[in-house]
């Protein structure tokens, strides 16, 4: 091997070592020749084991709820533990907590759907435009939030205690926090029946949607009578739909005369 480096000229043993050097030979020189076969492999120090993350449990927002409501000893307490609830982002961007209106002493327990533009500056359900038919619709058949006897009064409230961004339907998983706060404040106030207005409180109530389809047929929420009904926004636009309302109130009358 010497004798052939001796023999070679610069450029060629140049050319020659950048070849080794290639094929991934990287000490072409050394004093010793190294078996690698017999060299013991360097074991690299191990480095410190990082610290351990703490771990978060999963909220359950439902779960939450479920056991907030459950610990309310009335309407005034139900009041206070939903208006702190902290899971519903909706709440971030509402200008009041909308619990309710009316009587408690009611037979008859309006469940809306959630607050608009004016519930959400005056802190009261259904006082707009829909609220105030509403109003109207329900004087036809005897009824007010306004009247102290049981038998002549209304109690008014929504799934959704504060207004959605918008004006925007309540989704699933927003429905779902509420459910075991409506649930609970139907136990509080007992009445004897529920008119659902709008397909969100047939979301909650009864699992379902389709407003157009279910109003006017009888069903069962919260264990009581329900009568699903067009919410009154619905008649604002569709003038020609309140004579189906109509029937649906006088639905509601003959359903309190037969279980008074």
């Amino acid at each position: 091997m010497e004798s052939v480096a001796r023999d070679m000229d610069y450029h060629a043993a140049r050319a020659a070592l950048e070849w080794q050097m290639e094929l991934g030979a990287d000490e072409p020189i050394g004093d010793l020749p190294v078996n690698r076969y017999e060299a013991v492999a360097e074991v690299p120090k191990p480095s410190a084991a990082p610290a351990p993350v703490a771990e978060v449990a999963e909220v359950d927002p439902v779960e939450v709820a479920r056991q907030a409501a459950a610990s309310a000893s009335g309407l005034e307490s139900l009041a206070a533990i939903q208006s702190a609830y902290e899971h519903c982002e909706i709440r971030k961007g509402a200008r009041n907590f909308v619990f309710a209106d009316g009587n408690p002493e009611a037979r008859v327990m309006i469940l809306g759907e959630a607050p608009g533009r004016d519930e959400d500056l005056e802190g009261r359900p259904f006082v707009g435009r829909a609220g105030q038919l509403l109003d109207r619709m329900f004087a036809a058949i005897g009824l007010a939030r306004t009247a102290h006897h049981a038998g002549e009064a209304l109690y008014i409230t929504n799934v959704m205690p504060w207004r959605p961004p918008q004006n925007r339907d309540p989704e699933p998983d927003e429905i779902a926090m509420m459910l075991p706060f409506v649930t609970r404040h139907v136990e509080f106030v007992n009445p004897d029946i529920i008119v659902l207005m709008g397909n969100t409180p047939c979301a909650a109530a009864l699992g379902k949607r389709g407003i157009l389809r279910l109003r006017g047929h009888w069903s069962e929420a919260f264990g009581r009578p329900a009568m699903p009904m067009t919410h009154p926004a619905y008649l604002l636009r569709n003038p020609a739909a309140k004579r189906e309302a109509w029937a649906d109130l006088l639905e509601i009358k003959a359903r309190l005369k037969g279980t008074a």
